[in-house]
């Protein structure tokens, strides 16, 4: 997948390491000043190859695809220079495996089907919301609550429903999220650490494509290189039918699908919130599943 934001050609990894490389100032890893015009805003290169101990010459023939191979100390060294967290250093090292690869041909795109045993298991989360999505965020499936969580999400075509458009293009999520430009930044990331390890996959690069294309804001995130995993946690939403409500989730890949993940959200009975999520549970029945895509 070329990505249309970042120019050069050469690796994800290279792409990567440059991405990251942007975004460290010199005076974080408590390089001196530099005097006069400074061309670029985040480490030169030579200096990020000091940090880790590498030669400026290897450093530039891996951030340019030249140089496929770095050891899993190289790796470990970048890391540490450019202040990688956990997740975005086993990003780097999962990078640097499929760069040494050179798969000849892309793997085929997973499975879209939702089994039967899964959508019983949807149905018997109710009134949790729950949806089954794919790895490029297409909605394959969900119980009525799972489709009435995202408000107006039901009005557009099923082939449309997807949640990182629905996020970045929908009017309504802009005041559905308590925080709109956080839940920004934690789709962006979780797609790049996607379509990093998987960048000739056609799914990823059409929804990436288009969201690059209409959102200045996805566009200026995708730039960043960016990468979290996101699987857990609380989500506060201002609902137009049912009010405020704060649910946790949790996202759990189905094994034998690959590709494809379980959402589903959830309140404590006797409080408020399941109070919400049961009204959006009977508030159209006809929307149990979503038929395949």
């Amino acid at each position: 997948m070329t990505d249309p934001t970042v120019e050069g050609g050469g690796t994800e990894l290279g792409r990567f390491l440059r991405a990251r490389r942007a975004q460290v100032t010199p005076a974080e890893v408590g390089l001196p000043p530099v005097q006069g015009l400074r061309r670029t805003s985040g480490l030169r290169r030579e200096e990020l190859a000091t940090l880790a101990g590498i030669s400026n010459d290897y450093y530039i023939r891996l951030e340019r695809g030249k140089e496929t191979r770095p050891s899993p100390e190289v790796i470990d060294a970048l890391a540490r220079a450019l202040r990688l967290e956990p997740d975005e250093h086993e990003h780097l090292r999962s990078l640097a495996a499929l760069a040494a690869r050179r798969v000849s041909e892309p793997p085929p795109a997973p499975s879209r089907a939702v089994s039967h045993g899964v959508r019983i298991l949807l149905d018997s989360l109710r009134p949790n919301p729950a949806h089954v999505v794919a790895r490029n965020g297409d909605l394959l499936a969900c119980n009525p609550g799972g489709l009435a969580l995202f408000a107006g999400l039901a009005d557009w075509p099923v082939a449309q429903r997807n949640v990182w458009r629905y996020t970045f293009l929908h009017p309504t999520a802009r005041t559905l999220f308590d925080d709109w430009e956080s839940q920004l930044r934690i789709c962006v990331t979780h797609l790049r650490a996607l379509s990093g390890l998987e960048p000739d996959a056609p799914d990823l690069a059409a929804i990436v494509g288009e969201l690059v294309l209409k959102s200045p804001e996805f566009a200026g995130l995708w730039r960043r290189y960016d990468v979290h995993g996101h699987t857990r946690g609380h989500k506060t939403f201002h609902h137009p039918d049912v009010g405020d409500l704060t649910l946790g989730y949790q996202s759990m890949t189905l094994n034998g699908t690959p590709g494809q993940a379980l959402i589903a959200y959830y309140a404590e009975p006797g409080i408020p919130e399941h109070d919400a999520v049961t009204l959006l549970d009977r508030s159209d029945a006809n929307h149990i599943s979503v038929p395949d895509i």
